[in-house]
């Protein structure tokens, strides 16, 4: 008697919906509350905290209608089993344009091309009304229409190069393997995760944003003062133009051993009234260097991957 896989991942999916929307209520009862918790009165303003209230709240109803959605489209591909009869379209496809279908990894690049212009178009409408309408109706939206599609054409484009050596790779793992397949697996996603990690913010990143190092001044030498104090290995310090595309603001390191750099939003620097305010905001992710959360969080990952 075969066992009813597909019912039990269905099940699974649609009870853990079930929870997690359960959480979301009880969270958005909780942004519904009037008045500032105890603890911050007298630390945000009023006007503030009624701008934060509204903006998680927008949020939070847009997520109401996201998820279910999601779930139904997820739900309803695993069903009427969309993904085998898909398979085979692919391959079918692959045929007519004179490539090997039997090749499984032009078979398998096919289908998942399929599943990226699938995936595109489904969530290009939640996209654009979460930054268009939602981002936007709060002050925060900074994107045109037109640099909101040149980053989905480079993210398109990234996909289609990056993808196809990985995919290729994990293909031959597969075949040779053997009863060692999840070893290797795990040491090329590991190996991956750390180039991935390297080239992302110094080749991928800058095909997005302008960065451009922090000029001498006081923020400069507060944040050196900052680093030394805690013996970051600080080498270099890049403003980034976040401001082209939101208001919101960040700070953010990266870089390994010793060769770290730390990035400042122009969005933070504008909206901070004096350095110490800046200072404050990178101390805070120094403080996650300094407790090594990063590398907990790195670790943990590859424990429950492998």
């Amino acid at each position: 008697m075969a066992l009813p896989y597909l019912e039990a991942v269905l099940c699974f999916m649609i009870l853990m919906y079930i929870f997690e929307t359960y959480l979301d209520i009880r969270q958005h009862r909780a942004l519904k509350l009037p008045t500032l918790p105890k603890p911050l009165v007298g630390v945000i303003s009023d006007e503030k905290f009624k701008r934060s209230r509204d903006y998680s709240l927008d949020k939070s109803y847009f997520h109401f209608v996201h998820e279910p959605v999601t779930i139904l489209m997820d739900t309803t591909i695993l069903y009427y089993k969309v993904l085998p009869w898909f398979w085979k379209r692919s391959g079918e496809l692959v045929t007519k344009v004179g490539l090997n279908a039997e090749n499984e990894t032009i078979h398998t690049l096919a289908f998942l091309a399929g599943a990226m212009v699938w995936s595109q178009i489904t969530d290009l409408p939640f996209s654009l009304y979460s930054t268009f309408v939602i981002e936007a109706r709060h002050g925060f939206n900074k994107q045109t229409i037109w640099l909101f599609i040149r980053d989905m054409v480079k993210g398109i484009l990234l996909s289609m190069i990056l993808g196809p050596p990985i995919v290729a790779a994990i293909i031959y793992i597969v075949q040779i393997g053997g009863p060692y397949l999840a070893i290797y697996l795990w040491g090329f996603m590991f190996v991956l995760a750390l180039l991935m990690m390297t080239i992302y913010p110094i080749v991928i990143a800058p095909l997005f944003n302008k960065f451009t190092p922090l000029p001498e001044g006081v923020l400069r030498e507060k944040i050196e003062k900052l680093a030394a104090s805690l013996k970051f290995p600080l080498k270099k310090l890049f403003v980034v133009d976040g401001s082209t595309r939101s208001s919101h603001s960040n700070a953010y390191m990266y870089g390994f051993f010793k060769n770290k750099r730390i990035v400042l939003y122009d969005t933070l620097i504008q909206q901070c009234s004096n350095e110490d305010e800046i200072v404050s905001v990178i101390a805070h992710e120094l403080g996650h260097w300094k407790l090594n959360h990063t590398v907990y969080s790195f670790i943990a990952v590859q424990v429950f991957s492998h």
